[in-house]
């Protein structure tokens, strides 16, 4: 055999294995499973069809943390509606009596979900009892309502000491309204400014406090201003409050609580450049024991607070400033947000006021309004939206009592009520 011959079989034999190897490449790539996250994205895609959400719910039912526990007859009937990503997932789990585990709340959403957890053991205790019981008695509406009486607690409104000696007729009117729904309030002593929501801990649906660090980068480029900064642990110390710790930069006017979910507004992530970004989520998850929804700070807001565009009125419809008056960055970054989480978003009145002598004034900002057991407190203005507000105000919240104010002194210096106060429940 000649040099040539062993030459050409020794290519032939290189092409076969190469052809070989690239064809086995490519077919492990073809049939490479995605991650679960993607499949679940794709079902709560509202672009996606019912038909082409059942396919994606028998591929997930392949995967080993799922080993086929999704029933045929649910898939067959599955159909998205208007459920969020949290809705979907608890009623696949609930559904199917599979537990929503770390690993899977993880693999799915990407986030611990406690409180979804918590829902899933409350809901199978219930129907233990009920299939254990030697009588079943149903449970009438009255009843249930009774029962949801005793079981609720009483929440109490702190405010910063300094806000009665800063703005001592402002405090008043507030305490007035406050003493007229027979509201209970205190003063935290050993604040250095009076936006006491956000150096405060916040206290999460199991009633446990998370202190967040306070060292938000507005504060830091004016001597005078990081001098105000309260110090977290000093204040929680004097007022005998007991919170866990955690190193994320957060402050509390950029967390809105309802129920298993929470708002926080993308400054987060600017605040804590060292966090890969699904990770600080996942930990804030942990923390405040619910499914986090991050929206767009505006770009010229110098604190990025949540709670100066938007607040919940239930965990599935949110109020907020006038889509259509905002930026058509901030507006289109909503409208992502509102999809993938399924809200229902209502518009509320806004406008900006020209006041040179108060660059940060929050004059305008209806949506900073004070919250308490029944009782709302809203900022007025003394404009033509005032009442127009009052109105979407008293329409969204039927059940609620509904007090104005004249708080305009203290929004002058960039904050209303919701900045102002500190509300926890007892």
């Amino acid at each position: 055999m000649n040099i040539e011959s062993i030459i050409g079989i020794t290519s032939g034999i290189i092409g076969i294995v190469g052809g070989v190897y690239g064809g086995y490449y490519w077919l492990e790539k073809k049939f490479q499973k995605p991650p679960m996250s993607t499949l679940f994205d794709q079902l709560t895609n509202k672009k996606v069809s019912d038909t082409e959400r059942r396919e994606i719910l028998n591929k997930l039912n392949s995967y080993p943390l799922i080993n086929n526990r999704i029933m045929g007859s649910y898939i067959q009937n599955f159909a998205l509606e208007k459920r969020g990503r949290e809705a979907v997932l608890f009623d696949i789990c609930d559904s199917n009596d599979m537990e929503p585990t770390d690993d899977l709340c993880k693999e799915l959403i990407g986030a611990f979900m406690p409180s979804l957890q918590k829902r899933y053991q409350e809901k199978r205790q219930v129907i233990k009892e009920e299939t254990t019981s030697e009588h079943i008695v149903p449970i009438s509406i009255n009843e249930t309502k009774e029962k949801a009486v005793q079981l609720s607690t009483e929440q109490t409104v702190y405010l910063s000491a300094l806000l009665k000696t800063k703005y001592p007729d402002t405090c008043e009117k507030l305490i007035q309204i406050l003493d007229k729904h027979h509201v209970k309030y205190g003063f935290l002593e050993g604040t250095k400014d009076i936006w006491c929501r956000d150096y405060m801990p916040i206290q999460t649906k199991s009633g446990k406090f998370i202190q967040f660090k306070y060292e938000p980068s507005y504060l830091k480029n004016d001597n005078e201003w990081d001098e105000s900064r309260s110090d977290v642990e000093e204040v929680c110390k004097l007022n005998n409050i007991d919170a866990e710790p955690s190193d994320i930069n957060l402050d509390g006017g950029n967390v809105l609580l309802c129920d298993d979910r929470a708002i926080i507004s993308d400054r987060v992530f600017s605040e804590n450049k060292d966090w890969n970004r699904e990770k600080l989520v996942s930990e804030l998850s942990r923390l405040l024991e619910c499914e986090i929804i991050i929206i767009p700070a505006e770009n010229d807001d110098m604190t990025g607070h949540a709670d100066g565009m938007v607040r919940f009125i239930n965990r599935n419809t949110i109020l907020g400033n006038k889509l259509a008056d905002e930026y058509k960055y901030w507006r289109d970054g909503m409208q992502k947000v509102l999809e993938q989480y399924g809200l229902k978003y209502i518009d509320v009145p806004f406008f900006l006021p020209k006041d040179p002598k108060h660059p940060l004034s929050a004059i305008g900002v209806y949506v900073n309004y004070l919250e308490v057991n029944n009782l709302i407190i809203l900022p007025v203005f003394g404009r033509d939206e005032d009442e127009q507000v009052i109105s979407i105000i008293k329409s969204v919240f039927p059940d609620r009592k509904i007090e104005t104010i004249d708080y305009n002194d203290v929004a002058k210096e960039g904050g209303l009520l919701n900045c102002t106060t500190w509300v926890i429940t007892k």
